[in-house]
């Protein structure tokens, strides 16, 4: 559906967009919802079956809390704030909950203690898929380059700090790791910001390309018009 525009004061038009039509994918929504329960399901057993998660010690109890959170921030904000203005955002949405799934899943399987690249990966793919969210939810698909790398870092970095400092605290700075997490801790950082900066290109150069065009909640657009 084609927004219309409403007048505001000094002959500035903001645009009232009705809820947008776009399409989504049958496969993006059934991911998501996949996703979501497979995401509860395995925080249930890492909190009923820690040994068997392989997250003894590892603030299980915390991912309990905060992953779930996370993975149902979009839906709260888009049913209270933005579900008059668009449709669902079910690619940002998936990408979240993607990150935290994934984790679980990793820890599971024991990946991060049995395959030696995993936790590597983990760093760069997650930070990326949650900086390429947080680029389609605030910015418009007219973004130029500078515009869009500057929110991928501004992000990117941002959660890479924030969760070193989490790690840390819930359960690194009382487990045998703390002897080379500083090293670990570097590397950790790289490629989560690395991992951001790819997502921002990626997003851009679809941008170009005439896809992910919908706006974001947040990409409130005006325009300035004569009187």
């Amino acid at each position: 559906m084609l927004p219309h525009r409403v007048e505001a004061v000094s002959g500035v038009y903001v645009s009232e967009v009705a809820i947008e039509t776009t399409v989504t994918p049958t496969l993006a929504k059934t991911a998501n919802v996949f996703a979501k329960g497979a995401l509860l399901l395995l925080l249930f057993l890492a909190v009923a079956y820690p040994d068997q998660s392989h997250l003894r010690d590892k603030a299980a109890g915390l991912r309990a809390v905060g992953y779930p959170l996370a993975s149902f921030t979009v839906p709260l904000l888009w049913w209270t704030l933005w579900r008059d203005r668009i449709s669902f955002p079910w690619l940002p949405d998936l990408l979240i909950t993607i990150t935290c799934f994934t984790d679980i899943l990793g820890n599971r399987l024991d990946f991060y203690d049995t395959v030696v690249w995993f936790d590597d990966w983990m760093h760069f793919m997650n930070n990326g898929l949650l900086a390429a969210a947080v680029i389609l939810l605030t910015l418009p698909g007219s973004s130029t380059l500078g515009r869009t790398l500057e929110r991928a870092l501004a992000f990117g970095a941002t959660a890479a700090i924030a969760w070193e400092i989490g790690e840390y605290f819930a359960f690194i700075s009382r487990s045998t790791e703390r002897t080379f997490a500083y090293a670990d801790t570097l590397g950790d950082l790289a490629l989560g910001t690395t991992g951001a900066v790819v997502a921002g290109l990626v997003v851009h150069r679809l941008w170009r390309r005439g896809h992910l065009n919908e706006a974001g909640p947040l990409a409130v657009s005006t325009t300035q018009v004569s009187p």
